[in-house]
C-alpha cells in the first residue's frame, strides 16, 4: 500500500508539528457523511494505535486507521492555497464522483472494512 505527501504537503504538517507542541505526524482517514457519502478527515497523529498504518513522504509521517486504507490507497497528498483557503488537498484513484462543493466522495468501488 502506498499514500505519498508531495514536499509542501510534507512541510505543511512539520510547521504545524511545531506550533502544536507534539505529535508525530499527520492523522487522515475517511468517514461515512456528506451529499456523496464519504469525507476526509485531518488531525494530529499524536499516537500510533494498534489498527494504524504509518507511511512517510518527504520527511513527514502520515498515520491513517486500517478501515481507511482501502479508500486512500494509491493517493498523493498536496497543500495548497487557493486565495484565502489553504488546505490539504487528495489526488485519489480511488473516487469515482465528487459533489458540488468539494467536501465528500463517491468511492469507485466500496472499500471493504
Amino acid at each position: 500500500m502506498s499514500i505519498t505527501l508531495t514536499e509542501s504537503a510534507a512541510k505543511r504538517i512539520r510547521t504545524q508539528l511545531a506550533k502544536h507542541g507534539k505529535g508525530l505526524g499527520l492523522r487522515v482517514g475517511v468517514k461515512q457523511v456528506g451529499c456523496n457519502g464519504f469525507a476526509y478527515t485531518f488531525d494530529y497523529a499524536d499516537e500510533v494505535r494498534a489498527d494504524d498504518r504509518v507511511f512517510e513522504s518527504n520527511d513527514a509521517k502520515l498515520v491513517v486507521d486500517t478501515g481507511s486504507l482501502s479508500y486512500l490507497e494509491g493517493a498523493r497528498i498536496d497543500f495548497v492555497k487557493e486565495g484565502f483557503k489553504e488546505t490539504f488537498k487528495l489526488d485519489n484513484p480511488n473516487v469515482e464522483s465528487m459533489c458540488g462543493c468539494g467536501e465528500s466522495f463517491n468511492p469507485k468501488v466500496a472499500a471493504k472494512t
